[in-house]
């Protein structure tokens, strides 16, 4: 079954970089951007409890 998931986000992955390649550009920065958000809020409230501790 994970194999399946996989191959058909592949081929979703694909058929989107062949027919849009700027808007998965797009979408690639957006979830990049938002993963560099998540990451310092979470290093933020890592240090922040230590700090408290």
């Amino acid at each position: 079954m994970q194999k399946l998931v996989l191959v058909l986000v592949l081929v979703f992955l694909g058929f989107w970089m062949f027919t849009d390649p700027s808007g998965l550009a797009d979408a690639g920065g957006a979830v990049g951007g938002q993963l560099m958000t998540w990451t310092g809020n979470l290093f933020d409230a890592v240090i922040t409890f230590v700090d408290e501790l």
